[in-house]
């Protein structure tokens, strides 16, 4: 332990800092969002004296104990031109790329042997394909198979759980088209051999074979043929490329995914292109209102908005990657590769003149008989688009960022094309993890809701057996709520009031009802559970208390006496601590974040992509509330128990990360089934606390696995 004492400056603010240099730069990054409210993910560190960038991989022994922090929020904005966003690169990088560059187009000129003729022709059957995304019936008939209500709610809940409650047209629409995006990659079926029509069984390939004409009719120009290895049937795979077939048949590679994804994106009225790599592969990009540009979507991948995935994930070798869209063609390379002198060296179909003469005749026939006003608009967002790609391809590569390789397509046919990457765990992951706000006091309202039904549980002298079977009454109710429309919520209590004992029990609910943002309601000589706000905090809350209510039942069924004195934790999970910050020491994206372990929540879990011999979780306290702990609790994951923590410490800090209190310590723990919720009590001496740290030090199992992975973290205090 080597401790160090610095001096932070900030908005016109000294701090000063005590800090074990051991923990690291994250952990110290972390303690000055303790003192200056400024995100890991937005701070800049500078030396005082010299102005030097304090890099995140600095030795914190050796740097000036007299630093400045500056948020990026606040530092002024560069003017969006080239030759400002090169500055991003070292002068003797930058002088090294653009020779590079410079002798690669040089040798251009003499390696470019293809005929103009075969590149055009290549690209123009792509933009009659764009041309049928715009075919009113083709639109209808895909909006028809897409549970729309199912991903409105799904797309409003994501940005709940940001704290974005009301969220503005721009922001619903991006959200929508992720969850667009998530659906489709569940719902369509990726081909590597088709299963035999007849009996199901595996089929081997034949080769090809002429389309008939039903398979003519919906663009099918060639027809793989497949023999099934068990009652030698033949079995026709037609390659479609008419998307109102694609929409029926729901299944296809590559070519028939972005296909048809880019048709369902324009059926919703996003603004879309088919991007179409000649190094074999093809996706959509959709223009993002809310970003404010144009944005990647892969999906046979599920990934988004991430354009280096090919070239760093892939460890693709990328030459013409073009945008093909009902306005025109583009040349958008670029945005996909941060090795554009490399890429310039494999692009000998022709010269970059011809690629340009090309594309710009393709695409002034596309807009011929547009409107001035609509030309003026397109030509004005291609101009931007083109300053924003020059200005991304000489920017440094985010290291913290690790991409996949490909996860679509059978094992064998990934690994021969050299697309398998080096992840071998095939995910998309950050060790430069923001700090993220905790949106789960629903959580902790659902958990003390449920404080008046056991009190009446026991006032009623209810048995064991006749408390789990009125929890399993209200489970029903429940799951009736669930499965109706989501903005007009309801159903009837009618059959369960029956009963005169709920008709006395039923106040007991009020709280519960409250926390689900649900409320009784008599209509018409009807008694109805309604919604009583916002449907969107509903649909948030009402996972949290059916996993709750089936642990309750699992708690119930497990005490061996039930009465008042058992109604405390686990059954009753009062003074759970919410609405904090969180911060990890790497997670996995867009599901596997460090907040998934707050949510209250079965379906979801915080990742740790190399965590298997250590990993972090932070948490900061909401508005810096001192707290002492009584008890923690842990599920285990959905999956995987090799992920399972084994051995970890508990700290807490009550100076702001400055020193840490061993609160509680385990080693050779073991979860024996999946989402296993585990309490542990605090038995250490009371020690008020605002930060709370987990260390985790070994996993299950760290020999055949590289990660870490908890469904749930929930801490509780000695009182609110």
């Amino acid at each position: 332990m080597v401790a160090r004492k610095f001096q932070v400056l900030h908005n016109d603010s000294n701090y000063d800092l005590e800090y074990d240099t051991d923990d690291g730069f994250e952990v110290f990054q972390f303690q000055l969002f303790s003192l200056t409210f400024v995100p890991p993910d937005q701070q800049k560190i500078y030396v005082d004296e010299d102005d030097t960038l304090v890099a995140t991989d600095s030795d914190l022994l050796a740097i000036s104990d007299k630093l400045r922090l500056i948020s990026i929020e606040d530092e002024p904005q560069p003017q969006p031109n080239t030759d400002q966003s090169l500055q991003s690169l070292s002068d003797e990088k930058l002088a090294k790329l653009l020779q590079e560059e410079e002798e690669a187009l040089m040798l251009q000129q003499f390696m470019a042997h293809g005929d103009p003729q075969e590149f055009e022709h290549r690209i123009r059957p792509y933009v009659k394909q764009v041309l049928m995304y715009e075919d009113a019936v083709r639109q209808e008939a895909a909006r028809k198979t897409v549970p729309m209500e199912e991903l409105e709610e799904k797309a409003l809940v994501s940005l709940a759980k940001e704290g974005n409650f009301n969220p503005s047209k721009i922001e619903r629409d991006h959200a929508f088209l992720l969850q667009l995006l998530f659906w489709f990659k569940k719902s369509f079926s990726w081909v590597n051999a088709p299963a035999c029509q007849d009996c199901g069984n595996t089929t081997a390939g034949q080769g090809m074979t002429a389309p008939d004409p039903s398979e003519t009719r919906f663009g099918a120009s060639r027809v793989e043929l497949y023999r099934c290895t068990h009652c030698s049937q033949l079995t026709r795979f037609p390659r479609y490329n008419d998307p109102i077939k694609l929409v029926e048949t729901r299944k296809g590679r590559c070519g028939e995914w972005a296909n048809c994804f880019t048709h369902y994106c324009r059926s919703f009225g996003y603004e879309s292109r088919l991007i179409v790599d000649l190094t074999d592969h093809v996706w959509t990009e959709c223009f993002s209102h809310f970003l404010g540009r144009w944005m990647h979507l892969d999906p046979c991948e599920g990934i988004y908005d991430k354009p280096l995935l090919y070239e760093k994930g892939w460890n693709k070798k990328l030459n013409y990657v073009i945008a093909v869209a009902k306005d025109g063609t583009y040349d958008v390379t670029k945005r996909y590769t941060r090795k554009w002198h490399e890429v310039l060296s494999r692009r000998i179909m022709l010269t970059e003149s011809s690629l340009s003469s090309i594309l710009t005749v393709i695409t002034k026939e596309c807009r011929r008989g547009f409107a001035p006003q609509q030309l003026s608009m397109i030509e004005a967002r291609d101009k931007e688009e083109n300053q924003q790609i020059e200005r991304s391809v000489h920017t440094e590569d985010d290291e913290s960022l690790s991409l996949p390789g490909r996860r679509s397509g059978d094992e064998e046919w990934r690994k021969s094309r050299l697309e398998m990457g080096s992840d071998k765990d095939g995910i998309l992951s950050t060790s430069a993890c923001p700090v993220r706000l905790c949106i789960d006091e629903h959580v902790t309202r659902i958990y003390n809701g449920f404080r008046p039904v056991l009190r009446q549980f026991v006032e009623e002298e209810l048995t064991k057996s006749e408390a789990v079977k009125v929890l399993g009454i209200i489970k029903g109710i429940i799951l009736d709520i669930c499965n109706s429309p989501f903005k007009t919520r309801r159903t009837s209590i009618d059959s369960v009031l029956k009963d005169p004992k709920w008709q006395k029990r039923l106040p007991s609910f009020d709280d519960l009802l409250e926390a689900l943002s649900l409320k009784k309601q008599n209509t018409d000589g009807r008694v109805e559970i309604c919604l009583a706000g916002n449907p969107v905090l509903t649909s948030l809350a009402l996972p949290v208390v059916l996993n709750a209510l089936d642990d309750m039942i699992y708690n119930l069924n497990k005490c061996d006496s039930y009465g008042k004195d058992s109604i405390t934790l686990p059954l009753l999970k009062l003074n759970r601590i919410h609405s904090g910050s969180v911060i990890a020491s790497a997670e996995e994206l867009p599901f596997g974040i460090a907040t998934s372990a707050f949510d209250g929540t079965w379906i979801s879990k915080w990742e740790e992509p190399n965590g298997a011999r250590g990993g972090w979780i932070m948490y900061k306290t909401s508005g810096n509330k001192m707290f002492e702990l009584a008890a923690y609790e842990f599920m285990s994951a959905n999956d995987a128990p090799e992920r399972d923590p084994m051995d970890w410490v508990l700290e807490g800090s009550n100076d702001k990360g400055i020193s840490w209190r061993v609160l509680d310590n385990h080693t050779s723990q073991f979860f024996e089934e999946r989402f296993q919720r585990r309490t542990f009590l605090i038995n250490s001496e009371s020690f008020p606390a605002n930060l709370f740290r987990f260390r985790f030090l070994a996993v299950r199992d760290v020999h055949s696995n590289s990660r870490l992975q908890l469904g749930s973290i929930d801490l509780y205090a000695k009182s609110m």
